[in-house]
């Protein structure tokens, strides 16, 4: 009778551990399709922000194209864009520029460049800055206007306060 005693304990302690083994492997198997599903979503969202290259200002009943910059601030501004446009009201700040707060913080890149017509600017991580004319300072270069539209920003955007909206570019067909 004790052979049989111990035969059975035997037999429970194998059940016992091979049970362990299948929960701890079927575990291990559903952490790995979550994380590859986590991955996945990552890398769709990275990829959305890499096809991004361009996005569209409405100004004065305007719309530019502007070219984005490959930095982590242009790649935040795009993220944002990717959940809704963004509005900003600007005023005119030294006869060079319509300067605006953003309402959030992006990072910064911030490098002594001189500007020109057209660039897009972001100052101090959450002033978002379009330049219509030239100023020497440490900023961080978003992107900037592309096309004909940059020749004539001055008159375009008017002396006053403007309202700019942010947004996507829609992809063609």
């Amino acid at each position: 009778m004790n052979k049989k005693i111990i035969f059975i304990f035997i037999v429970l302690i194998a059940i016992v551990i091979v049970t362990l083994i299948f929960f701890r492997k079927e575990n291990n198997n559903n952490e790995s399709k979550e994380n590859n599903m986590n991955n996945n979503l990552d890398n769709n969202t990275n990829d959305i922000e890499d096809e991004i290259s361009e996005i569209v200002l409405i100004v004065n009943n305007h719309e530019l194209l502007i070219k984005l910059e490959n930095n982590s601030s242009a790649d935040a501004l795009v993220q944002k864009l990717i959940n809704d446009n963004i509005e900003v009201d600007a005023h005119d700040y030294g006869n060079f520029e319509k300067v605006g707060d953003l309402g959030f913080q992006l990072p910064t890149n911030d490098e002594r460049i001189t500007t020109k017509p057209g660039d897009l600017i972001l100052y101090q991580g959450n002033q978002i800055t379009l330049y219509y004319d030239e100023n020497t300072w440490n900023f961080t270069k978003l992107g900037e206007v592309i096309g004909d539209d940059k020749n004539n920003l001055k008159e375009m955007l008017g002396s006053g306060n403007v309202h700019m909206t942010f947004k996507l570019k829609e992809k063609s067909n």
